[in-house]
């Protein structure tokens, strides 16, 4: 069977399709899709009455390899599936001796190893293996810049709308803190009615989370997009009376991705607003426009040195060449600069 590259939402619609394979190693640095993989498989692949008998718990530094494979090489009691999940498998010290077993796996058992913040080596038996008969899945941290599309994406899996800027707003305050985002998502989820639209608004985010929907990151893009001074410093002002929801380090990232998107812009032939959509993968139309609005405010040569100067106040936030200036007095220097 020739390899396949598996992508989370593939592997979720296959086996809520009761589409499982054989193996599954679920390998990387984002536990928060693992997990999210591995109790849908708890869910999926076994009746609750079947669990008993036919569910096996394991974990990496309580087992080896021999133990892994005598448990899979089992028959399925009054089940069609058995279901075996090596937890912490990272800690399986022999764990490359699993090939065998995995070259001819049995049909009738789903065996799944996490093998979580490490990676298996590509080029030794086990990760090749697994790629011809069942699913090696790398699990990786979602960049910064694609957290608005991944949290609507996630909540349609919930089947719920929410709001552009509500699902930048949640970005912006919670990083890719995916653990952390799902149970602010679960918290929200709970307040929405049972029947009718289930949408999730700016308005539900600041009265249930407290991030405000007036001042915070989105709209600081605006207003430095469309050269708003007023309302700039007004957010900064916000900024410094309420640091610990809106600390530095989590607006400069922010600052650095549109002024850095910015400039590709510059470079891209087709500046109408598919084409700059298309350039910056983007996939709401509201985003392209603080771009399109940037492009007319901003020479290509003043966003190339706002980029330096980013990169200088991350420096000095965090003591570089900085004894004395507060991480306000950083920010209002940088918004200075950006605006005039």
């Amino acid at each position: 069977m020739a390899k396949k590259e598996y992508n989370f939402e593939e592997i979720c619609r296959n086996i809520t399709a009761k589409k499982f394979q054989p193996v599954y190693v679920l390998m990387g640095d984002e536990p928060f899709f693992m997990d999210r993989i591995t109790d849908l498989l708890i869910d999926s692949v076994l009746e609750e009455s079947e669990r008993d008998f036919n569910q096996i718990i394991m974990y990496g530094a309580d087992t080896d390899a021999s133990a892994i494979i005598n448990a899979a090489r089992r028959f399925p009691m009054m089940s069609n599936y058995q279901l075996i999940v090596v937890r912490e498998a990272q800690m399986v010290r022999d764990i490359e001796l699993l090939t065998n077993y995995v070259k001819n796996p049995l049909a009738s058992t789903v065996l799944v190893i996490n093998y979580k913040y490490k990676n298996l080596d590509r080029r030794k038996s086990l990760a090749a293996a697994t790629e011809k008969t069942g699913v090696l899945f790398e699990s990786k941290k979602v960049p910064d810049y694609k957290m608005p599309t991944f949290i609507i994406s996630l909540m349609k899996q919930r089947a719920i709308d929410i709001d552009m800027k509500a699902s930048q707003m949640l970005s912006d305050f919670l990083g890719n803190d995916l653990s952390r985002l799902n149970k602010e998502l679960d918290k929200l989820a709970i307040l929405l009615p049972e029947k009718g639209l289930k949408r999730i608004t700016p308005e539900m985010i600041e009265q249930n989370i407290g991030i405000s929907k007036e001042y915070n990151n989105f709209e600081l893009i605006k207003a430095l997009a469309s050269k708003d001074i007023l309302k700039a410093n007004r957010i900064a002002q916000y900024f410094e009376k309420n640091p610990k929801n809106n600390p530095i380090q989590m607006t400069l990232p922010v600052l650095f991705n549109y002024f850095s998107n910015l400039l590709i812009c510059y470079y891209t032939k087709d500046r109408s607003e598919a084409g700059l959509m298309a350039a910056l993968g983007l996939r709401g139309n509201f985003q392209v426009k603080d771009y399109i609005t940037g492009l007319r405010n901003y020479p290509a040569m003043k966003v190339f040195n706002l980029i330096g100067d980013i990169r200088t106040t991350d420096a000095r936030s965090k003591g570089v060449e900085n004894s004395s200036a507060t991480d306000s007095d950083l920010l209002k220097e940088l918004l200075f600069k950006i605006l005039h």
